[in-house]
């Protein structure tokens, strides 16, 4: 099996510019690094990473715990994560804590056991445990698209990445305020998770932004799952005063609501218009064709390594919190008519012209 110092004599270097050119860390004039991959590639070497790990103390290796099984957005995130790392000289070690707070510190512990240099985590609505074990033991991590409240004072401070989140939520209010919606529901997620929170706030905002009263009533938990915003959905068409128009905060929600809506035999956006909080891949499918939030995923991903390499290099450096835009994919499940397609912006567009205020629906036709 050839070894370093083999591909040292093909490419007439010394064995300290091969582990540079490999480990990237020290630049090298392009013609030398060429020479010492076209060497590694001739010979077939291949790096002794444990030997490696043995003489540095590092894996470079990264833990990755999210719910990616469960939730198809965190699939996206993955691959961006695992494009960052790969491109880094990283392996990915992943472990799935199905969004429980008991499993997410176990699966935690797992992968700091396999000695990884650091953690990126989408912790749960209750990460107490979590933050404990990672706080004792100083295990550099970012928290990914979920925040942990910085603001407590026995909370420790961690890197974070995620997507803005009420500003695009009052967004999809305000564009539905205006094509003549009053009543307008919003089908939350999670308590307890920062995603919930700052979506709840962003419908209040673009409530008051449109000149709306916030009627508590319309606001209801799907718990961030397809099962339980059928519940939620049908608890809300179900009250005297249903909504004309519906405000999803996750994908796997809009999923569940569409099904509630179709049971009922009400139709989007003819009965009921629909604008929900994450693109996935098949919304521009549906018929209707889904007006949504899309959040820049696999670059939140991508970035999330950034930061944490940020963090090994400098582990003194002060913690910081990245959060990246998202774009508003106008499509007609709102009740806006098909048009030409148009560069994504931050702003949603405005209803058609001339268009009257809705009427609210009489009950019979609704079905209830």
């Amino acid at each position: 099996m050839p070894t370093m110092a083999d591909v040292a004599r093909s490419a007439g270097v010394s064995a300290a510019t091969v582990s540079h050119v490999l480990n990237g860390t020290r630049p090298v004039l392009p013609h030398t690094r060429q020479a010492v991959l076209d060497a590694v590639e001739e010979l077939g070497y291949t790096p002794n990473t444990l030997a490696r790990s043995l003489v540095t103390s590092r894996t470079r290796s990264i833990g990755l715990a999210v719910s990616a099984v469960s939730n198809p957005y965190f699939t996206e995130i993955l691959q961006g994560v695992e494009a960052g790392a790969l491109e880094h000289g990283y392996s990915l070690l992943i472990a799935d804590p199905h969004d429980d707070p008991g499993h997410e510190r176990k699966v935690v512990q797992l992968l700091h056991e396999r000695r990884v240099d650091g953690m990126i985590v989408a912790p749960s609505a209750a990460p107490r445990e979590l933050v404990g074990y990672l706080t004792r033991h100083a295990l550099p991590t970012v928290f990914l698209d979920r925040l942990v409240d910085a603001g407590a004072h026995d909370t420790p401070r961690f890197d974070q990445v995620c997507a803005d989140s009420a500003e695009p939520t009052a967004l999809l209010v305000t564009h539905l305020a205006s094509l003549g919606h009053r009543r307008i529901g919003l089908v939350a997620g999670l308590p307890g998770l920062s995603t919930t929170s700052e979506r709840i706030t962003g419908y209040r905002h673009g409530l008051t932004a449109a000149g709306l009263a916030h009627d508590e009533r319309l606001v209801v938990h799907g718990d961030s799952s397809s099962d339980g915003a059928e519940r939620a959905t049908a608890a809300l068409l179900s009250r005297a005063a249903p909504p004309t128009a519906l405000v999803t905060a996750n994908n796997a929600m809009t999923i569940g609501a569409l099904r509630v809506l179709r049971e009922r035999g009400l139709s989007v956006p003819g009965d009921i218009a629909l604008c929900c909080f994450d693109d996935f891949a098949w919304a521009d499918l549906f018929s209707p064709r889904l007006t949504a939030i899309a959040q820049p995923s696999r670059e939140l991903g991508a970035r999330a390594v950034r930061v944490l390499l940020d963090r090994l290099a400098e582990p003194d450096r002060p913690a910081r919190t990245v959060r990246l835009p998202c774009s508003f994919v106008h499509r007609t499940s709102c009740g806006c008519p098909e048009r030409p397609e148009e560069p994504e912006t931050g702003r949603a567009p405005a209803g058609p012209p001339g268009r009257k205020p809705r009427k609210e629906p009489t009950r019979d036709r609704r079905r209830r």
